[in-house]
């Protein structure tokens, strides 16, 4: 067995390690295909056949071919839903959102030789691309929605959602996309959570617990007209006067 496909095993096994369920099955026989063969010149017949079971088996846990490419990601957008539901209406929608982002990473971070072959085999078809960037508004989409109802009584509120969890999706998906690229090297969460924290600081409108709020504001600009001849006492008094104003 190949190191991707103890991965794909590896990834599908239950919390005990006991024997890979059918569903695990047939995620283990499709990569190992994909790999083998390539995703466009695998069938589901050729799927099903590997790993064992009938043609219905394989339709009972994925829709379609492309589905089982991303066999975790129903898994990760359930546990955000459900973690962002748990936030309620108190603490920092900023921060709740971008910790809901970290659950995804998490699902990537645990298995980075499964996650970088798919990320490979993804960039490779372009109906994988497609199915990925479906799965990423369902995502953004799931964010939005929380943002939306703990901005409902801002006139903005709509938008800042939107542009929130936008920024969200960006700034964890280019942590993410750059780590892929190099072959899963260094640390994932560390440069996510630079991300995210870039995130925050943009848009939390709450003190960050470190201490910090957020961005630098923009320093103070003092601008004074004189006549040309002025003393110069008379300017710094001036310049003076308009600080500590």
């Amino acid at each position: 067995m190949s190191e991707v496909q103890e991965q794909v095993q590896g990834a599908g096994a239950g919390a005990g390690g006991g024997k890979p369920t059918t569903r695990d099955a047939l995620i283990e026989a499709a990569f190992q295909l994909f790999l083998e063969r390539g995703f466009e010149q695998t069938t589901i017949d050729d799927i099903t056949g590997l790993a064992g079971v009938g043609r219905r088996s394989f339709f009972r846990y994925f829709p379609s071919k492309e589905d089982v490419v991303f066999p975790d990601h129903e898994g990760a957008l359930t546990e955000m839903t459900a973690f962002l539901d748990d936030c309620g209406d108190g603490g920092d929608p900023v921060v709740q959102v971008c910790d809901a982002a970290r659950l995804v990473l998490r699902m990537y971070a645990a298995n980075p030789t499964f996650s970088v072959e798919r990320y490979l085999l993804t960039r490779k078809v372009p109906n994988l691309r497609i199915h990925e960037l479906s799965v990423v508004w369902r995502y953004e989409r799931t964010l939005a929605a929380h943002l939306r109802a703990r901005y409902s009584a801002r006139s903005d509120g709509a938008l800042r959602a939107d542009v929130v969890a936008a920024a969200v999706v960006a700034a964890h998906n280019h942590a993410l996309r750059t780590w892929l690229r190099s072959g899963g090297a260094g640390d994932v969460r560390e440069a996510v959570d630079l991300a995210l924290d870039f995130v925050v600081g943009t848009w939390s409108e709450q003190p960050r617990p470190d201490g910090g709020d957020g961005p630098e504001p923009a320093e103070d600009v003092v601008v004074l007209v004189a006549r040309r001849g002025t003393p110069m006492w008379r300017v710094v008094q001036g310049i003076e006067s308009a600080l500590d104003g």
